[in-house]
């Protein structure tokens, strides 16, 4: 994880950046990507302010605390992090879970075996060499939802089809 640390109002100390990185390692852990931290430690009066930010897995978890010492700070804002990281964890497993199981309990969502033999229909079909614009033009013609055929420019099988929006979509495999 990347940590950009910022001192307002007090020294830069290597103890302070040792603590803080060792302690944000620990969330980084918690998170399924790579993140970006940043912390921001000021001191204003008798107040000791710790800003820490992390951004990844598609979150922004922010959390600042004040108290009478820096380390102290830092460790607050730590733990309400990783209290909103395992928040957020758990939110999207519980969320994927009852999507899931809403799927699943709609019966036309389940094929049985011998229903799945019945209602697959097997059509063969000839496809030619050509380039997709040409595809496109054989498409119009025919009237169809999409064309399968071989590019002449790649000799690999595409599928050129009407996308929603009125335009054309390639389908084309990977090198």
């Amino acid at each position: 994880m990347q940590i950009a640390i910022t001192f307002k109002n007090i020294d830069t100390s290597e103890n302070i950046k040792r603590h803080i990185a060792e302690k944000i390692e620990k969330l980084d852990k918690l998170l399924d990507n790579q993140g970006e931290a940043t912390a921001v430690l000021s001191v204003e009066k008798f107040r000791n302010i710790a800003e820490i930010s992390i951004t990844g897995d598609r979150l922004v978890l922010n959390a600042k605390e004040e108290t009478s010492d820096i380390y102290s700070s830092i460790d607050a804002a730590i733990d309400k992090l990783d209290k909103q990281i395992k928040k957020n964890k758990e939110k999207i497993k519980t969320k994927r879970t009852k999507n899931k199981e809403k799927w699943l309990s709609q019966p036309e969502n389940i094929v049985k075996p011998d229903q799945a033999e019945q209602e697959i229909k097997v059509e063969n079909i000839d496809y030619k060499p050509m380039y997709p614009e040409d595809a496109v033009m054989q498409l119009d013609i025919e009237e169809s939802n999409f064309l399968v055929f071989t590019n002449a420019k790649t000799g690999r099988v595409n599928v050129v089809y009407h996308r929603n929006d009125g335009h054309y979509g390639l389908i084309q495999p990977n090198i």
